[in-house]
């Protein structure tokens, strides 16, 4: 496979929300992760000892960096606050459809058992609630953008 086209596959992927993709064609298999905010990319291809010529890529691994997200810096998080955290891997939706309100803005006061957003794994929408009565201090999972399980996605004070 040619260097060009794996490189138009990287920005394909980059600018849409698949976080995995494997492409696999007679000896050639091209793989590419946004796993770890980084793009893993390997190009595999089996060469007889009869050709002399070996390509570009042959089991090497290519590492590049995803720049749609950012790394976030450390903030010193007040004593009185607490960290609401992801309790899975997915996509993190602050509202329950395209162009709907979100659930929950910054300095609201939620209630015990109020939904706070929406994690989609496997294509199951799973919404994460408040377990307790607080204000919402700030909003970390960004709308429609990957979370880890144990990822801050809320900091909340608890009233």
């Amino acid at each position: 496979m040619d260097l060009k086209v794996i490189k138009e596959l990287i920005k394909l992927i980059d600018k849409s929300n698949i976080t995995e993709f494997e492409y696999e064609n007679g000896d050639e298999r091209v793989y590419l992760s946004k796993n770890a905010e980084v793009f893993a990319v390997t190009a595999q291809q089996q060469v007889s000892e009869s050709q002399t010529v070996q390509p570009i890529m042959q089991n090497q691994n290519v590492a590049i960096e995803n720049k749609s997200t950012e790394v976030k810096k450390e903030e010193t998080i007040d004593s009185n606050y607490v960290e609401i955290k992801s309790p899975i891997v997915g996509t993190f939706y602050e509202a329950p459809a395209p162009g709907a309100e979100p659930f929950v803005k910054e300095g609201d006061t939620v209630k015990k058992g109020q939904t706070l957003c929406i994690i989609e794994a496997m294509k199951i929408m799973n919404e994460i609630e408040a377990e307790f009565d607080c204000k919402i201090i700030k909003k970390v999972g960004q709308n429609a953008k990957p979370v880890e399980y144990g990822e801050t996605i809320f900091i909340v004070e608890p009233l």
